[in-house]
């Protein structure tokens, strides 16, 4: 293989890009975080109004898009490091994402309740 093309479009080309767009997302949540925290400082009623916009199903949603994304992003960032710092990281790297996916995949089936169980109660009744 050419030099530089040992990621493209492999696995590790996919989980390089997956990172770089969650760390986008959670940036942008923190944006909008940050500035409609600090509503609350302008006007208090405003702040309620924009937090009772957040109880909607839809908001779950994307609550759980961003649950998704930080646990993606914190656990492809830890097979990062094992394959930056551990000798064999580089050898193992295919394993170690397809351990991160699985891994990842039984915590986001265990998110679902927690974080979508309101908007399911909302939209089917208690």
């Amino acid at each position: 293989m050419p030099a530089g093309t040992l990621y493209r479009g492999r696995e590790g080309m996919w989980s390089w890009v997956a990172h770089r767009v969650t760390g986008v997302l959670i940036f942008f949540f923190l944006f909008v975080h940050v500035l409609d925290t600090a509503l609350v400082r302008v006007s208090p009623e405003a702040y309620d109004d924009v937090v009772a916009t957040y109880k909607t199903p839809i908001v779950a949603l994307l609550e759980y898009g961003l649950v998704a994304a930080i646990l993606f992003h914190a656990l492809n960032g830890l097979r990062v490091i094992a394959v930056d710092f551990w000798i064999k990281g580089a050898r193992y790297q295919k394993q170690m994402l397809w351990t991160v996916v699985a891994v990842w995949i039984v915590l986001m089936l265990g998110a679902i309740y927690p974080v979508l169980g309101h908007a399911a109660r909302e939209l089917f009744g208690s």
